[in-house]
């Protein structure tokens, strides 16, 4: 049977393919309607459903990808004011008992002595997108080795036709899906929702890691 994760700001699947990839059934949550997410959805607040300990229970471990429009500035800043959550989502996560993993952009104020940062090249990709993990205490994660300077040049204009010449792409606004399966390993989503998307290879290399960790416990158990 396998282990139950919950996927918390899921979007359009991105991160849950991945742990899905690693071994883990994956059930999303997100505030708006994900018509394309493709596994078993639920639309709600994240944050109301950490509080709902019996629901919680029925899990292993949680991921949460919480908005990261709060803390990005210049060109790629929203329009709107988009809430913080991971300065009250991280005591909520530590509450419910599970193992967890928060994942956002490198500005976002994750803690840096426990996090890994993953990229695109690392796993053979056409984008550099940078993130970060932070997983909860006693969690150790570990990242592939990241080799500097990076290969190719990433095209943030012009991205069709410098895509075609071979430069990676920037996966931001409403870039189509063109790049989508060699730049992020994603073919289902629309444009907008890779743009908001991390690739299944950095969760499949986080889940996995998870995955031992948690057959660790219950073997110790």
């Amino acid at each position: 049977m396998s282990l139950r994760l919950l996927d918390l700001c899921c979007g359009q699947g991105g991160a849950s393919r991945g742990y899905v990839d690693a071994g883990f059934e994956v059930v999303g949550v997100d505030l708006n309607p994900q018509p394309r997410y493709p596994f078993t959805f639920i639309q709600a607040n994240a944050l109301d459903v950490l509080q709902n300990r019996a629901f919680v229970a029925g899990f292993d471990a949680i991921h949460a990808s919480f908005p990261c429009q709060a803390f990005l500035t210049g060109t790629l800043a929203p329009a709107r004011d988009v809430p913080d959550l991971i300065t009250p989502g991280r005591p909520l996560l530590d509450a419910t008992g599970l193992p967890w993993v928060m994942e956002d952009v490198m500005p976002a104020p994750l803690d840096p002595a426990r996090s890994i940062v993953l990229c695109g090249e690392m796993f053979a990709l056409r984008t550099i997108r940078h993130r970060r993990f932070e997983p909860a205490p006693g969690l150790p994660l570990t990242a592939p080795r990241h080799v500097l300077p990076h290969r190719r040049r990433t095209a943030h204009s012009r991205r069709r036709e410098l895509w075609a010449a071979g430069y990676h792409a920037s996966f931001t606004g409403d870039i189509g899906t063109y790049a989508g399966p060699e730049g992020m390993g994603i073919d289902w989503m629309t444009g907008n929702g890779l743009s908001e998307a991390i690739p299944p290879a950095y969760t499949r290399c986080v889940g996995t890691q998870l995955l031992e960790h948690l057959t660790r416990s219950e073997v110790a158990a």
